[in-house]
């Protein structure tokens, strides 16, 4: 049977997105052996509709949390420093260093020792909301093979 090539229709277009978004797909595992693992989920928590991402790669991981909307917010970037068991934030996109996402994205890194880097539009003056946010990622986290400093794996 022979095929015919696509027309401008839709069923063309159609054929055209899905092999493009077939060469996009990434792959699981890189070159040396690294995974690279996207999570989605989202929770329900005080009235608020809370959406999270995790991209975890090798050494470092990636959050987004959305609150009512799928705003990316402020990003921020954390690391431990050394001397001593202290983390550097620094905000990469609006925000500062008292921020939400900034407190969580410093909470997280303590707790895991690795780089963050956290984008976050949860409102500033809702503790309770960050608190959940916070501790539904690192349940997540946990789920995922992270581990508390200290603790055996």
């Amino acid at each position: 049977m022979e095929e015919s090539p696509p027309s401008s229709s839709s069923n063309g277009r159609f054929d055209v997105v899905t092999d493009t978004i077939n060469q996009l797909k990434v792959a699981e595992e890189g070159d040396d052996g690294s995974r690279v693992q996207v999570t989605c989920f989202s929770e329900v928590v005080n009235d608020a509709t809370l959406y999270f991402q995790i991209i975890r790669l090798q050494n470092q991981i990636y959050a987004w949390i959305g609150c009512n909307s799928t705003k990316l917010g402020d990003l921020y970037a954390a690391a431990p420093t050394r001397p001593g068991n202290t983390v550097s934030v620094s905000s990469l996109t609006g925000g500062s260093s008292d921020n939400t996402g900034a407190g969580i994205a410093r909470r997280i890194v303590l707790r895991t020792g690795i780089n963050v880097v956290l984008a976050c539009n949860i409102p500033k003056n809702s503790p309770m909301l960050e608190a959940a946010a916070e501790k539904k990622l690192v349940q997540k986290l946990i789920s995922l093979g992270y581990r508390p400093r200290g603790a055996s794996r």
